[in-house]
């Protein structure tokens, strides 16, 4: 018996090993089948495909492929977080973190980091944000699988939307969109859900019919895959655009379809949402008895994930909903607990908010002395409020103020020592023409020539800085308007003149104070920088002095604060100018480079002399504080307005008074006759 040769044993283990490839790529290729075919499962009934991706993973072991390891936990993690189950999402989080550890895979390592950057989104720190997904795009930008390129998009496309930078965030999205076209499967289903993030972008943008088209363009396109978990998602953007449009029947028949699409899917989580909002919508028709039915099945739903932000929001309902059909007793054993949760958290704009609900059921039910107490609560941290972002501002003008002495004393040194140098220049030169005075007629004439020449030039130095300090002590540095001293100035000649002035009054008109406040001015700070900030001073500044009169002073309060001082103002040019005014500076944006950042204004203003009071009552100050009280109104009422104080309806020894104590109730007491001067609609898109 002959042995075989060494040729031949090689062509047989060749063989052997490419049978042996071609099994596991087979093998590979039956599992990925099996993972995309409970892709399209869990777009159904997400129980029912939790269960079989157990079962799939549960059969992996050492020698499985790793991308089939690494798609098939991420379904498993994402079914978990669709299931309300964070902890077990969380566990398949870490396992991926392991297995991509061992391979050392940057990409998905990369992409992991994603949740810790959403909590800096959620924290409000969106320039940290950027900067860590700045980062993760140097290990993921040129990866080759387009599925890790569109987890890159839309994070970043998330941050840009709650930093409310839409276009960015439209940007990215758009992106993302695109890259759909690349994927080997579940193309069409990324297609959907991608439109779907555009239409909660335009749905946060304030812009209900443009959610409505791309949300029927999804929808036209999910009767190919038959994915109730995405039809509940687009039913629910759908319903909410119908209801910001106060086409409530048409919302809640989408609500009803959202909420039968979850509940196909086995999407509890999903489920409380769209309950919440259907009673929301009930409220907002006062179909009280039929809000608090959803609201009952919302807070079920809620205490059974033990979900505490979906919990607190079904009681609010809940008791609003008992409130509205004057069950007061039973709404307030809801409400209570979630004011005190709101008090315990210490979020005191929430806690206005609720309160301010509270106050209105009260009022709607007519018992008026428990609305007055919630209505006296609401107040008293409105003030609070006001309060703290008011010793804010004053705290930054101190210490923006005193930086500014700092540097003019600094300033004024190095002038004063630069005279001194010149001064002694100028004596020495003195004596080197003295001593050569004696021995050449000419080139005395020559160093005194030089000499005068010199002299003027300082002199003439100092006489522009003269200028520009005189120039700075009535002007703002920043903005070019007038200061606050400056307008102290004219309010003591004006004091002066006083009497010539009311003997002009019927002819000429009193004069107009008119407050202003930047709206969400730090907001502007915060998200677009402090220079941007600045510039936004400057050219509020610049659109306010072209908006009023060459006689009218325009000048710069304080901080985000301008004011106009309008003499000789007729009442019927008063109400023309305010309107004038908030639209000259809210029309457009500010265009900053290549931001365009949308700006308004709140107001305040009065005439002086104020409804015929005498001036020794109602003088320019306290006309000032009632300003300044009409501003904070509008404020506290939407902002982008102005509150304007016409005149008293009851005799000012009493008015006054009432006025300075309770600005508010003073207005619902009919005391004082105001008028309301909106300012220009909010451009949605920008």
């Amino acid at each position: 018996m002959s042995l075989p040769n060494v040729n031949t044993i090689k062509c047989l283990a060749t063989a052997c090993l490419f049978c042996l490839s071609c099994n596991v790529l087979a093998d590979v290729a039956t599992d990925m089948a099996r993972l995309e075919t409970i892709q399209i499962l869990s777009e159904k009934d997400n129980q029912a495909a939790l269960k079989q991706l157990k079962e799939l993973y549960a059969q992996f072991n050492l020698h499985t492929d790793y991308y089939l390891k690494i798609d098939t936990l991420r379904e498993l993690s994402s079914a978990y977080y669709d299931a309300g189950d964070v902890a077990s999402g969380d566990l398949m989080q870490a396992e991926i973190l392991k297995l991509a550890t061992a391979k050392k895979d940057k990409e998905v390592i990369a992409l992991l980091q994603i949740p810790a950057i959403f909590k800096l989104r959620d924290e409000g720190k969106f320039d940290q944000a950027i900067a860590q997904l700045d980062l993760i795009a140097k290990d993921v930008k040129d990866s080759v699988r387009p599925d890790n390129l569109i987890r890159l998009e839309l994070a970043y496309g998330s941050v840009y939307h709650a930093a409310s930078k839409f276009e960015l965030a439209l940007r990215y999205y758009l992106t993302a969109l695109q890259l759909t076209e690349r994927l080997p499967q579940k193309k069409l289903i990324s297609k959907i859900r991608r439109l779907q993030t555009l239409a909660s972008l335009y749905l946060t943008m304030q812009n209900p019919e443009q959610t409505l088209i791309v949300t029927g363009e999804a929808l036209s396109l999910v009767a190919q895959v038959d994915s109730p978990r995405i039809i509940a998602s687009l039913r629910l953007s759908q319903a909410m655009a119908l209801g910001d449009l106060k086409r409530y029947p048409e919302s809640l028949v989408a609500y009803e379809r959202s909420l039968k699409a979850a509940q196909d899917a086995n999407l509890p989580k999903m489920e409380a949402l769209i309950l919440s909002n259907m009673a929301d919508a009930h409220l907002r028709t006062q179909n009280f008895s039929k809000a608090e039915a959803v609201a009952r099945k919302a807070l079920i739903k809620a205490e059974t994930m033990q979900d505490a932000a979906s919990i607190s929001n079904a009681k609010a309902n809940l008791g609003f909903a008992l409130g509205g059909q004057g069950k007061i007793a039973q709404a307030m054993e809801y409400l209570n607990p979630v004011l005190q949760q709101s008090r315990e958290f210490g979020d005191k704009a929430d806690i206005e908010a609720t309160v301010g609900e509270v106050s209105r059921m009260y009022e709607n039910l007519k018992m008026y002395k428990e609305a007055l107490a919630y209505t006296r609560e609401q107040q008293k941290i409105s003030n609070e409020l006001f309060r703290t972002d008011r010793a804010k501002t004053v705290a930054t003008l101190q210490e923006q103020f005193d930086a500014d002495q700092r540097k003019k004393q600094i300033e004024l040194l190095a002038r004063e020592n630069e005279v001194k140098d010149i001064d002694i220049k100028n004596s020495r030169l003195q004596q080197i023409v003295s001593l050569l005075g004696a021995m050449v007629t000419i080139l005395v004439g020559l160093f005194i020539y030089m000499l005068y020449r010199k002299v003027k030039q300082t002199n003439t130095k100092l006489e522009e800085v003269n200028q520009q300090l005189e120039f700075h002590s009535v002007r703002d540095p920043l903005t070019g308007l007038f200061n606050r001293r400056s307008f102290l100035e004219l309010m003591q000649q004006r004091e002066l003149r006083m009497a010539e002035d009311r003997r002009e009054e019927d002819d000429n008109g009193p004069d107009c104070l008119m407050i202003m406040d930047i709206d969400y001015f730090k907001h502007i700070n915060d998200t677009w920088g402090h220079a941007a900030g600045d510039q936004v001073l400057v050219e509020v500044a610049k659109r306010l002095s072209s908006a009023v009169r060459d006689t009218d002073m325009c000048l710069r309060w304080g901080g985000e604060e301008f004011l106009i001082f309008a003499p000789k103002t007729k009442p019927s040019q008063l109400t023309p100018m305010v309107q004038r005014v908030l639209h000259t500076i809210g029309a457009t944006p500010i265009v900053i480079g290549d931001k365009r950042i949308p700006v308004t204004v709140s107001a305040g203003y009065i005439s002086l002399p104020f409804s015929g009071i005498p001036e020794d009552s109602c003088n320019w100050e306290k006309a000032m504080q009632l300003a300044d009280m009409a501003l904070y109104l509008g404020k506290v009422n939407g902002r982008n307005r102005a509150y304007g104080l016409l005149s008293l309806l009851a005799p000012y020894q009493q008015a006054l008074p009432d006025l300075e104590k309770d600005f508010s109730a003073a207005i619902k007491q009919g005391i004082v006759e105001i008028a309301i001067v909106h300012g220009p609609e909010h451009d949605p898109n920008l």
